[in-house]
């Protein structure tokens, strides 16, 4: 009995068809780098495979590529906003044990907090990898 059941629901969904999806889409140009606000982004009523559906998704998010409006917006077309910026002079921290060094860096790109970031040493003018930590602190030394 709830094997028919199931299959009278399953015939009853094919006959109605896919259900439409909306798709996120830029209402204007926005330009790369610019983290979208909700005026930025509307809802069109079409299915694009791959785009986004859900505004939550995009808002806050910071434009990987520069976005056109009426334009689907993709995952792979955002990023988690910059905290560290390209030239940025930074902290860099170190620490270790009970050891903690500080010193300042000029950061060589852009990162998101938790993103891997080079920076370059002001003091020793040496090149290093560090993790973003937050607007203009970078954290240096082993992987925890």
């Amino acid at each position: 009995m709830l094997r028919a059941v199931l299959i009278a629901v399953a015939i009853a969904l094919a006959a109605i068809g896919p259900v439409p999806a909306d798709t996120v889409v830029a209402n204007g140009t926005i330009r790369v780098h610019a983290v979208l606000g909700p005026a930025d982004i509307t809802l069109a009523p079409e299915a694009v495979p791959g785009a986004l559906t859900d505004p939550a998704e995009a808002i806050g998010m910071e434009a990987r590529i520069n976005l056109y409006p009426g334009r689907p917006i993709h995952p792979g077309d955002l990023r988690a906003p910059a905290v560290i910026d390209r030239n940025e002079i930074v902290t860099m921290r170190f620490d270790h044990g009970g050891l903690r060094i500080i010193t300042d860096g000029r950061a060589l790109d852009r990162a998101a907090s938790g993103e891997r970031v080079r920076v370059l040493n002001l003091s020793s003018r040496m090149t290093v990898t560090a993790v973003a930590a937050g607007p203009g602190l970078v954290i240096v030394g082993p992987a925890r």
